[in-house]
């Protein structure tokens, strides 16, 4: 009896443990109805205050400088100016939306120097030399750091001019972040509109009329026929309020004439570090359409001023 009680026994062990096998295989054998997608996490691998911020930040608007327009660098893409082509390219920079008023040249100097008198009228009559040491004298009232090093007392060996007899060295402070003049090509690019550029032939149109103060219209009457000085002067032609025609692409205004403007750079190859002149851009007053095209390059001694000669400042962006 011991007998069969101990053979029932086993072979119920043997029944249980096989049935516990299979349903173990059977179980292994189940798809995985909560697969995992691919690539996605078992857990959150951040916690709620830890989340990746997946917003693109934008980038600083441009700081607003008075009386002075931002303008986006780049390469040139107006099809009018000598630039193009090339691989000429720009960083940012800040240029005078109009050119320097004689109120704002008297706040800083001290005097008036210009034969056409009024607050709201470009700074003329000043010479290459006034304009880079007005430069200097308004960034140290505006708490910036002179961008020029002006030395009088030395005699410029890259100024070959046997006319001018000032001749003072000027060097550049790269790493300042004062006042200077433009580059042509500073001064070109942002006549010519920057990177929202239509390639127009004037600063802001084709049209001379709607964008330059020029020798046919800067007087009483609209002048016609060939350029005449008598004629010009019997028609009171002078220099206008700045900003009175249609500003270009960027917001300049008066970039393709009122008064001519100075440059930095010597006349010569765009690359220049030495002359007899410097660059002047823009039309005046008293010249003719051609010197309002972008295309067109002036010059003069840096000694010399006129009633059509001007300037306006640029900064860095």
């Amino acid at each position: 009896m011991r007998k069969i009680f101990i053979s029932l026994l086993t072979a119920i062990t043997v029944i249980i443990v096989g049935c516990s096998q299979e349903q173990a295989d059977h179980l292994q054998e189940q798809p995985n109805t909560q697969q995992e997608k691919p690539g996605s996490p078992s857990e959150p691998p951040y916690t709620e205050w830890e989340q990746p911020n997946t917003l693109q930040e934008k980038p600083n608007p441009p700081q607003e400088k008075p009386g002075l327009v931002f303008v986006k660098g780049g390469e040139f893409i107006n099809t009018k100016s000598n630039y193009y082509g090339t691989n000429v390219s720009l960083p940012n920079f800040y240029i005078g939306k109009t050119e320097v008023t004689q109120k704002e040249w008297g706040e800083i100097m001290g005097n008036n120097p210009s034969v056409f008198k009024g607050d709201h009228l470009p700074v003329e009559t000043v010479n290459w030399y006034d304009a880079v040491e007005y430069c200097n004298k308004r960034s140290i009232k505006e708490g910036l750091q002179p961008y020029y090093n002006i030395d009088k007392n030395t005699m410029d060996p890259n100024n070959k001019s046997e006319i001018d007899n000032l001749k003072w060295t000027v060097a550049v402070i790269t790493e300042a972040n004062g006042y200077r003049l433009p580059t042509e090509a500073e001064w070109e690019y942002a006549a010519g509109g920057g990177q929202t550029s239509k390639s127009y032939t004037y600063s802001g149109s084709n049209n001379a009329d709607e964008v330059a103060w020029y020798w046919k219209n800067a007087g009483d009457n609209y002048l016609s026929g060939d350029w005449n000085w008598p004629i010009i002067e019997n028609n009171h032609n002078q220099t206008k309020p700045v900003g009175g025609k249609q500003p270009n692409e960027l917001g300049l205004y008066d970039m393709s004439g009122n008064v001519r403007e100075w440059c930095w750079n010597w006349y010569g190859d765009m690359d220049s570090h030495s002359g007899s002149l410097r660059v002047l851009k823009g039309g005046g007053w008293v010249g003719d359409v051609i010197s309002c095209g972008l295309l067109y390059r002036g010059k003069f001694e840096a000694n010399g001023a006129g009633a059509d000669l001007g300037f306006r400042v640029i900064c860095g962006g």
